[in-house]
């Protein structure tokens, strides 16, 4: 009996993602060109994010009302200026976007089949933004390809 074989292959890319202050902002785009570019058909996508004050989320996509409503929804979760919050260094934003950031993820693991991404028809990912100021986040992209 033979031992079945096969090549993996690593891919890393960092992306910076602007931000204009808090909400979700796409980019599924920017994960599929680059396994596109790297020409992975089968394997593990993984993205992390290094900040506390943003986080990563998979999301419906289609209709920008589901988007409009999970960002009212974690300001309503996570309300800004509560007397109670002792980190504000950075404004009245600090303590709550690291509350949210820790609600969510830093980092997601997606399969990768037939060269895309294996979300659902109407998911995407995002960065999910918690601080009121512009920011270029990082996001770092991880592919493993299996052959």
């Amino acid at each position: 009996m033979s031992t079945p074989t096969f090549a993996a292959k690593w891919y890393k890319e960092t992306v910076k993602i602007p931000t204009k202050g808090k909400g979700l902002y796409p980019f599924t785009h920017h994960v599929q060109r680059l396994i596109q570019d790297w020409g992975v058909d089968q394997g593990m996508c993984y993205v992390y994010m290094p900040h506390t004050s943003a986080s990563l989320v998979i999301s419906e996509s289609y209709d920008p009302t589901a988007k409009v409503d999970l960002e009212e929804f974690m300001e309503r979760l996570v309300p800004e200026d509560q007397h109670w919050f002792k980190h504000t260094l950075e404004g009245p934003d600090d303590s709550p976007s690291h509350m949210r950031s820790m609600l969510t993820e830093t980092s997601l693991s997606i399969p990768i089949d037939g060269g895309s991404l294996s979300i659902g028809t109407w998911q995407g990912l995002y960065l999910f933004e918690h601080r009121s100021r512009s920011h270029f986040r990082k996001v770092l992209i991880r592919c493993l390809s299996i052959e």
